[in-house]
This record gives structure tokens, sequence and C-alpha cells, in this order.
């Protein structure tokens, strides 16, 4: 019966995400919704759970590469905790270990992902000496704890970039980091809702679709229309002639990894969108949770970047293969944007400018995770 009743708290919790992000399963098909769903009520008619389940959370982490990763802590802390929680209890640390491990290797550019799972392993090595009960209990617990978080560090930069913000404004942003991307409101759209509850009206937004995975397309403007926002869509090459038409007031991105000098790595096109802000003199500001503030990189040099499918660029979006056979492609998921490019960066302490190592140290980011 527990185990029932904790699948029926899962189900809740992912129906709870469908209904708060505005997510169609039938239609959203990133998140894959619908399938876990579906899993979740199958375990709960015949209460069996698939050896292959841990790998296939995995294999869906690295299928959400292409949205942001700021949900992915969240789902990889409940991701860790259902493989400790339908482990038997004599393999619980091996099995809650290994899922760490792979969830882990999904994603080598954003290090939130490893934060989130680094917490984990902590609440299990409390723990690890009580019964397989309690040690599963304090694992939900941490996970529910990372969610929370994020819903309030959601909450607090969306209201450090309000402050940013005047009737009227045009703002663009990139890839996708909002409701959809985490637990509440996202981060670079975060300041766009929380105007919207301020009732700041005539703000309009411009997405780029973001390619090759069109994640401005399919997600923000998706979001930006269903909350009822003057939305408009944009190929990525269309932003400069958007910028020098003079449409544009304030860029506001996502990150997946903060360096110590300010440098971030975003979705792939950013820097690009940030050194045409500087050429027409746009504030371009970075939106970013602690948690994505690593300390041990010094410069966006060493931040990793994640390499993905060719396919991505040579057939996703086609009825056929748009591109000759043996082609090479160049396919990275992301770009480091220059500090010198970047006007602020938002963290839920507050906002941060030049020099960024300096204001990181002020405002405690820059501590022993």
């Amino acid at each position: 019966m527990q185990k029932r009743d904790e699948w029926f708290d899962l189900l809740a919790y992912l129906s709870v995400c469908a209904k708060e992000m505005y997510i169609d399963p039938q239609i959203y098909a990133p998140l894959r919704l619908l399938t876990v769903m579906q899993r979740l009520l199958a375990l709960l008619a015949d209460e069996q759970m698939s050896a292959a389940d841990s790998a296939f959370l995995a294999e869906l982490q690295q299928e959400l590469a292409e949205n942001r990763s700021l949900l992915l802590q969240d789902r990889a802390a409940f991701g860790a905790y259902l493989a400790a929680y339908y482990a038997p209890d004599a393999g619980l640390e091996n099995t809650f270990l290994d899922a760490c491990d792979q969830l882990a290797a999904s994603r080598p550019t954003a290090v939130n992902l490893f934060w989130a799972l680094d917490r984990m392993r902590s609440a299990f090595a409390k723990v690890s000496a009580k019964s397989p009960d309690e040690i599963r209990s304090a694992l939900r617990a941490e996970a529910q704890a990372i969610m929370d978080e994020d819903i309030e560090i959601s909450r607090s930069i969306g209201r450090f970039g309000l402050g940013l913000l005047r009737p009227g404004m045009g703002i663009l942003t990139h890839c996708n980091a909002g409701t959809l991307a985490t637990a509440k409101y996202g981060t670079a759209l975060a300041p766009v809702y929380a105007a919207l509850d301020a009732g700041l009206s005539s703000l309009r937004v411009y997405c780029d679709e973001t390619r090759p995975l069109l994640q401005g397309a399919r997600l923000s403007a998706f979001e930006m229309v269903s909350a009822g926002v003057d939305t408009t869509l944009l190929c990525d090459n269309m932003a400069s002639s958007l910028m020098k038409a003079g449409k544009v007031d304030i860029i506001f991105v996502g990150c997946d990894r903060v360096a110590r000098n300010g440098d971030a790595a975003n979705k792939i096109g950013t820097s690009g969108v940030a050194i045409l802000a500087a050429h027409y003199g746009i504030p371009f500001y970075v939106c970013a949770p602690s948690s994505t503030i690593d300390p041990a990189i010094a410069t966006g040099a060493d931040i990793p970047i994640e390499f993905r499918s060719p396919e991505e660029v040579t057939e996703l979006w086609y009825q056929k293969r748009m591109a000759p056979e043996g082609v090479k492609v160049y396919n990275p998921a992301f770009d480091v944007t220059d500090a010198a490019l970047i006007t602020g960066i938002i963290t839920e302490r507050g906002l941060v400018r030049a020099p960024f190592e300096e204001g990181f140290a002020k405002l405690g980011l820059l501590g022993k995770r």
C-alpha cells in the first residue's frame, strides 16, 4: 500500500506540473509527460517495476537536453529518489548511486544538475545507516526541498528582473527558460511573469526560434502566447534586423553554467545575440540561479560543451533529409558568452554587474558547494 501511495503521489506531482506549466501532454512532446504518467498508471495496476526504468530515466534526461536544465535538476533529484524507491532493499545503495551517475552523465554542461545530484548523494550519506524505508523517505524529502527552493528562486529572479522593465518595452529571449523549464516561473521569462503579476501591461516579447531544436518556437512562444503576452517569433538570423529596427529594449536569457569571471554558457546562439546587443547598445542580462554559478570554473574556456547528434541539423524537422549524405555537421548544444558582453547577471540574491567575481563574492555566491 505504501508504494501505491508513493506512485499516486508522484503521478499527482506530474499532473500538477502539467497543469501549472500549461502543458497539454498530447502537444508538448519534449517532456513526455504522457508517457511517464502512463507508466506510473501501469505500475499502479500491477505493482511491477521494469528493470529498465532507471535507464529510462537517464534516457529521458538525455532526450531533454533540448530543454532548459533547470527543471532537470528537479527531475534528476526525483529520478534519483525513484531509483532508490524501486530498488530492492539489499541493492538500494548501489542502485541509487548508479542512477545518480547515469543522470549526471546526461548533461555535461549543466552544473546545476550535478549540484542537485550532489545534494541527493549527501542526503543519502546522512541516513545510510538507517532502514531502507527511512532512507527512501529522506531522499524524497530532499527532492521535494530542491523543487520547492527552485520555485522560490524563480520568483526572486522575476522580482529583480521586474525592476528593469517599463511599460511597452520589447523583450528578446533566446531558447526557453520559462515555466516549461523549471518548477514554476523560470529564469529568463520570470521577469515577464512577475510583470504580469504586478499588472505591468503592454510588454512585447520576441522569441528567437533557437535552431536546431527550436526551443524558442516550440516552448517560449507557446508559453508567452498561453500567458496572453504580445508575442512575436523570429528566426535566429533575423535578430539583427529586429534590433536595428528599434524593436528590442532589453534582452533576458538563461544559462547552464557561469564561471567566476561572469562568462556564461547557454543554448547555442546566445553569444551571437550578445554580440548584436553590444553593437546596438541593448542591455543584455543573464538570469542565473546560484546553482548555475560554478566557483570551480575560472573562465568560460573551462566550461565543457556538449555536442549533439548531426541528425538534429540535417533531418529532424524535415519530411526528407535536407543536407547531402556525408556532409560533416558542427552541432554544439551551447556556447559561452564573454562576461564583457553581459550587462548584468540576475540571481535570486540580487543583480550583479561587472566585475562579476567581486559581485558574486559580495552576495556569497562563490562559497563551497
